[in-house]
C-alpha cells in the first residue's frame, strides 16, 4: 500500500511511472532493418521472416477467400453468437458517429463547405501473442466497414504449423474484409506501409502491438510522404477509483482482467480506505492463484501500485497526472464526480461496468490511448477513418465585399501576389459595367 500524502513528490511520480518500454534504440535500428528489407524484398521478406520470427515450415500470406467464409463453420454456436453481438453492438454505437457535412453562407455571396471522405486504403493490425483477438477485428474493421473505404487490409501473425484462428476469420467477414494477411510485427507494418507483391499499399494503419509494431508504426508514419497511423499505442494499462463501499473482489478482478495482457502492463487502485485495499490485497492473491495466466498477471502486478488518497476528488487529481487508458469508477454515485475526470482513453461508470464489457461488446471501442497519451490522444472513433477538406464558391459581389478584409490583409502581410489575384479580378468586374 501507497500512502500518497505521505510520501514526497518525487516517490508519487515513480508510483506513476510507467514500466520501460523496451531498449527502444535497439528495437528502432532492428525495426529499420525489417522495413528496408520488405521495402527492397517484398513477399520475399515476409516470407523469410515467418520462418525465422514465427517458425513456420511453409508459410504463406494470403488467406483464400473460401477459408474466410467457411470458418463459421468451425465455431461453436455460442462464440459465433457472441461475436455476432459484440459486432452489432460496435456498429450501432459507431453507426451513430457517421459524419454530416456542413455548408455555410459566411456572408453573402461567400460559401464555405466542410466535406468528409472516407480514406481510401486502410490497414488493420490484430496482434496474435499467446491468444487470438477476434474483438480487435471488429473494434476496428467495423469502423473501416462504416466508413466505405475502398480497400482494407488485415495483417495478424501465425505461429510455427497453427492456422489462423476462425473466429478472426468470422469477424473478418462480418466486416466485409477480404485481404487478410498471414504475417506479424514490423514486417507486416511494413508490408502495409510500402506495398508488396500480395500486400497492398495502405494509406493509415491501425491496431495495437508490441514494441516492435509500435516502433514501426512511428518509423513509416516519420518517412513515408503521406502515411498515417491511428496513435502510438503501448502497453495497456487500468486505474480504478474506488470509495469506502466498493466491492474488493470487483476491484481485485478488474485489475487482473488487465495485469494478464503481458508482464508489462501496469494497474493502478487509487481509494480512499485502508480496509478496501486490503482486502483487494487478499482478493488479488486469491484470484490471481486461478488464472491460466497467473505468470504474466504477477510479473504486470510488480509494476503495479495500491495507493491510499485522502479523498476521492484527490483521487481524481491523481488520476488525471497519471492519464490511464482505461479508467474504473466504483464508487457509490459517480455522476457528481464525472466533471473531474480528465485524461482518460475510456471511463467505465458503477460497480457492474467492468473494462471486460468495453473490451468486447458494449459498443464503444477499445482501441485507445496509452502510456499518458491520453491526455492528447482520444479513443478510436469512425471520424478516424475519414478526411476532411473544404470546399469555397464565392460570386462576383461576394469577392467584390470579402475583398476588403483580404487586401488590407495581404498588404500587412507583404504578399503582393496574394493581393494582385483579387485586384485582378475586381478589375475585371469593373470593365465590365
Amino acid at each position: 500500500m501507497f500512502r500518497w500524502n505521505e510520501e514526497n513528490q518525487q516517490a508519487q511520480q515513480a508510483v506513476l511511472t510507467r514500466p520501460a518500454v523496451t531498449a527502444s534504440k535497439e528495437v528502432e535500428a532492428i525495426c529499420i532493418d525489417i522495413l528496408n528489407a520488405v521495402k527492397t524484398q517484398g513477399d520475399a521478406a515476409l516470407l523469410k521472416m515467418a520462418k525465422e520470427f514465427d517458425k513456420r515450415e511453409t508459410p504463406r500470406l494470403l488467406v483464400p477467400l473460401e477459408e474466410i467464409n467457411q470458418a463459421e463453420q468451425l465455431l461453436s454456436n455460442e462464440l459465433k453468437a457472441a461475436i455476432e453481438t459484440a459486432y452489432a453492438n460496435v456498429k450501432r454505437f459507431h453507426q451513430a458517429q457517421l459524419p454530416k457535412d456542413i455548408k455555410l453562407t459566411t456572408q453573402p455571396g461567400v460559401l464555405c463547405e466542410l466535406k468528409y471522405q472516407a480514406i481510401e486504403a486502410v490497414g488493420i493490425y490484430v496482434p496474435g501473442g499467446s491468444a487470438p483477438l477476434p474483438s480487435s477485428v471488429i473494434m476496428q474493421g467495423v469502423l473501416a466497414q462504416l466508413s466505405g473505404a475502398q480497400t482494407v487490409v488485415l495483417t495478424t501473425p501465425v505461429k510455427a504449423d497453427e492456422t489462423i484462428n476462425p473466429a478472426i476469420l468470422y469477424a473478418a467477414k462480418l466486416c466485409g474484409i477480404k485481404t487478410i494477411v498471414e504475417s506479424g510485427g514490423a514486417g507486416a507494418i511494413a508490408a502495409m506501409a510500402y506495398g508488396t507483391e500480395s500486400v497492398p499499399k495502405v494509406n493509415k494503419i491501425f491496431g495495437p502491438g508490441n514494441s516492435f509494431v509500435t516502433m514501426a508504426k512511428q518509423l513509416v508514419a516519420q518517412t513515408i510522404p503521406g502515411m498515417a497511423i491511428d496513435m502510438p499505442a503501448g502497453p495497456s494499462e487500468v486505474l480504478v477509483i474506488a470509495d469506502e463501499r466498493a466491492n474488493p473482489e470487483f476491484i481485485a478482478a478488474d485489475l487482473l482482467s488487465q495485469a494478464e495482457h503481458g508482464a508489462d502492463s501496469q494497474v493502478i487502485l487509487l481509494c480512499n480506505s485502508e480496509r478496501i485495499i486490503e482486502k483487494t490485497q487478499q482478493a488479488l492473491t486469491e484470484q490471481l492463484a486461478k488464472l491460466s495466466r497467473k505468470d504474466t498477471a504477477e510479473q504486470a502486478l510488480a509494476n503495479s501500485s495500491l495507493i491510499l488518497v485522502d479523498s476521492v476528488e484527490q483521487a481524481f487529481a491523481v488520476s488525471a497526472q497519471y492519464g490511464p487508458e482505461h479508467l474504473i469508477l466504483q464508487l457509490a454515485d459517480a455522476q457528481p464526480y464525472l466533471s473531474l475526470v480528465k485524461n482518460a482513453g475510456s471511463v467505465f461508470v458503477g460497480d457492474y461496468t467492468p473494462e471486460s464489457a468495453g473490451d468486447y461488446a458494449s459498443g464503444t471501442n477499445h482501441v485507445l490511448p496509452t502510456y499518458g497519451y491520453s491526455a492528447t490522444y482520444s479513443s478510436l472513433n469512425l471520424l478516424d477513418f475519414f478526411r476532411t477538406y473544404t470546399v469555397q464558391t464565392i460570386s462576383k459581389n461576394g469577392l467584390r465585399e470579402l475583398s476588403k478584409a483580404i487586401l488590407p490583409l495581404a498588404a500587412a502581410e507583404g504578399l503582393d501576389a496574394h493581393a494582385n489575384a483579387v485586384s485582378i479580378r475586381l478589375e475585371a468586374m469593373n470593365n465590365e459595367r
